[in-house]
C-alpha cells in the first residue's frame, strides 16, 4: 500500500531531472510514474520546487572533545540530538561521525559506548568512521578486519598531530602500511587527515620563535606545500599496497587537488573531499573581527588554492563538500587567539546544501545533477551507502529534500537551530529547504520540526567493489 505521493515537476534522479509522481510505501520509493498520474490518501505537491535526495553530510564531530586552552579539562561539543535537528531544517538526512578507536578496551567496545550518545538521540540516520590514532596495537589490527566486515568500512588515519599540543594523534608510516594491508583486504577504504607532520611542528616553532603567534598566520603553518607532500606521500603508500582506496578529507589547497587528479590519472582509487570553508573563505578573512570562527584544520588558503577546488568539482578531483561540522559556541569557537590554540571546526550543517545550491547551480551554473553528486550522492557512491542512500530510485530510501527557490533569505545565526553564531552570517541562499523527509516520514515542513529524536538509526556500509578496484568517475 502506497503511504503517501510526493509530486514534482524538478525530480533530480540518477537519470535526469524529471516530472514524476513518486509512490512511498514502508519507508522507501515504491514507484516513479509519470507526474499526475497517481492517487493516494496523502499527496505533497511540490510542483515549482526542486525534489532532490537527502543531503549526506560525511564528515560531522558530535559531543566532541574540544582543547581548552589553558590546559584544562576538555569541553565538549553539542551532541547529535542538537546537531541532527538542525541537520533536519537543513535539509540533511544522513551524517557520518568519528570512532575514536582507542576509547575502549576494544574497537567493538568503542563503538558500543559511541553509539550509547546517538541511539535514540538523532533525527537523522547516521554511520561512524574508525579512528585509529598514534600507536597502533596488533590485536587491534586484527579487531580492525572484522569491524570493517561488520559494516564500519572506513577508517581515519592522521598524519599528523595538528597542534603541538594533541601529541599522539599521528600515526607512523610503518603502522599506515599494516592499516592499508587490513584495509585493502577487508575491502574497507582509508579516510586520511594528510598533512605533513614534519612541516607543520617545524613552521610552528618557527613562528613561535618569531613571535608571530597570533592565528591570523595560521596559513603559513597549515600551508599548501604540507598538503603537497602528504597527499603524495601517502597516495604512493596506498599504491603499494593492491586494493587500498583513499579518500583524501577536507582537502585546502591547489597542490592536494593536483595530487588526487594525477593520481586518478594514473588509474588509483583515489577520492577527494573539501569543505564549503575552503570554498568560500580564504586565509584574508582571518584578519575579520573573531576571524577563528572561518577556520579549521587544515588552514583556510589563499584564493587561487581556492579557485583550485571549484576547479576539482568539475574535473572529478573533489567529490564532495562536507562540513567538518563541530558545533560549539561563538565564546567556545573564539576562546583560542594563537596558532596552536585555535579552535577547529564550525558550526555548517544547517546552511550547507542551501549554500551550495546557491554557489554552484545559482551562481556557478552547475547542474542540479552536479550539485547533488557534492552534497549526497557521491559521498553515499564512496562511502558504502548507495543506492539506499544519495539516490531517487526505486527501492531507496525515501530520504528526500524539497528546496524552495522562492524562499531567497540572507542567512542570520537567529535563524538558524545550531549555535549562537554562524560563519555565514549575511550571505545569500537562493533558495531554502521547506520539506524533509526520512524514510517516508515527512520531519521538517515549512519551518515545523516535524520528527524526533529517535527517527534516526544507524547504517550498515559496505563499500563498492567498483570504488576500490578504480577510479569511478563522478
Amino acid at each position: 500500500m502506497v503511504d503517501l505521493v510526493l509530486r514534482g515537476d524538478r525530480i533530480v534522479t540518477p537519470e535526469g531531472v524529471i516530472g514524476a509522481d513518486l509512490a512511498i510505501a514502508a519507508g522507501r520509493i515504491a514507484g516513479i510514474e509519470k507526474l499526475g498520474s497517481l492517487n493516494a490518501s496523502r499527496t505533497i505537491d511540490m510542483t515549482g520546487r526542486i525534489v532532490m535526495p537527502g543531503g549526506i553530510d560525511p564528515h560531522v564531530h558530535c559531543d566532541w572533545p574540544m582543547p581548552s586552552p589553558d590546559g584544562g579539562a576538555p569541553q565538549h561539543t553539542q551532541p547529535a540530538s542538537v546537531v541532527s535537528r538542525a541537520a533536519v531544517y537543513g535539509g540533511t538526512t544522513m551524517m557520518i561521525d568519528f570512532v575514536r578507536t582507542v576509547d575502549g578496551p576494544s574497537i567493538a567496545e568503542a563503538i558500543r559506548k559511541r553509539d550509547a550518545g546517538w541511539a535514540g538521540n538523532c533525527h537523522i540516520d547516521y554511520a561512524f568512521h574508525l579512528m585509529v590514532e598514534g600507536d597502533i596495537a596488533p590485536e587491534h589490527l586484527d579487531q580492525l578486519g572484522a569491524t570493517i566486515r561488520a559494516g564500519h568500512p572506513t577508517v581515519k588515519i592522521f598524519t599528523t598531530d595538528i597542534t603541538p599540543s594533541r601529541k599522539g594523534r599521528m600515526v607512523d608510516f610503518g603502522d599506515i602500511w599494516e592499516v592499508f594491508q587490513v584495509i585493502a583486504a577487508n575491502q574497507g577504504l582509508g579516510v586520511i587527515h594528510a598533512e605533513d607532520n614534519d612541516i607543520v611542528m617545524h613552521m610552528y616553532g618557527k613562528l613561535i620563535r618569531e613571535g608571530r603567534t597570533s592565528f591570523h598566520n595560521m596559513a603559513e603553518v597549515h600551508n599548501a606545500l604540507s598538503e603537497d607532500l602528504s597527499f603524495r606521500r601517502i597516495i604512493r603508500l596506498a599504491e603499494s599496497v593492491p586494493g587500498t582506496a583513499l579518500y583524501m578529507l577536507h582537502t585546502s589547497a591547489a597542490s592536494g587537488v593536483a595530487a588526487i587528479r594525477e593520481a586518478r590519472a594514473k588509474g588509483l582509487p583515489i577520492y577527494g573531499e573539501s569543505l564549503h570553508q575552503y570554498m568560500l573563505y580564504t586565509s584574508e578573512d582571518y584578519k575579520k573581527p573573531n576571524g577563528q570562527i572561518y577556520h579549521t584544520y587544515p588552514s583556510l588558503k589563499s584564493p587561487a588554492d581556492q579557485a583550485a577546488l571549484w576547479a576539482g568539482t568539475l574535473d572529478g578531483s573533489i567529490n564532495c563538500v562536507a562540513t567538518d561540522e563541530l558545533c560549539c559556541s561563538l565564546a567556545q569557537k573564539t576562546q583560542g587567539v594563537r596558532i596552536d590554540d585555535t579552535t577547529g571546526g564550525n558550526s555548517g550543517v544547517e546552511p550547507r546544501v542551501a549554500l551550495m545550491y546557491t554557489e554552484m547551480v545559482g551562481k556557478r551554473g552547475y547542474s542540479l545533477e552536479r550539485f547533488v553528486d557534492l552534497v549526497s550522492s557521491n559521498a553515499a557512491k564512496i562511502l558504502g551507502m548507495y543506492p539506499r542512500k544519495g539516490a531517487i530510485a526505486l527501492g531507496a530510501d525515501a530520504d528526500i529534500t524539497v528546496l524552495d527557490p522562492t524562499r531567497r533569505r540572507t542567512i542570520t545565526a537567529s535563524d538558524l537551530h545550531e549555535s549562537d553564531y554562524t560563519p555565514w552570517e549575511g550571505w545569500d541562499a537562493h533558495a531554502w529547504p521547506c520539506l524533509t523527509m526520512l524514510r517516508g516520514k515527512v520531519v521538517m515542513q515549512d519551518g515545523t520540526l516535524l520528527g524526533a529524536l529517535t527517527d534516526g538509526a544507524w547504517v550498515k556500509r559496505a563499500i563498492d567493489p567498483a570504488i576500490i578496484a578504480a577510479p569511478v568517475k563522478m
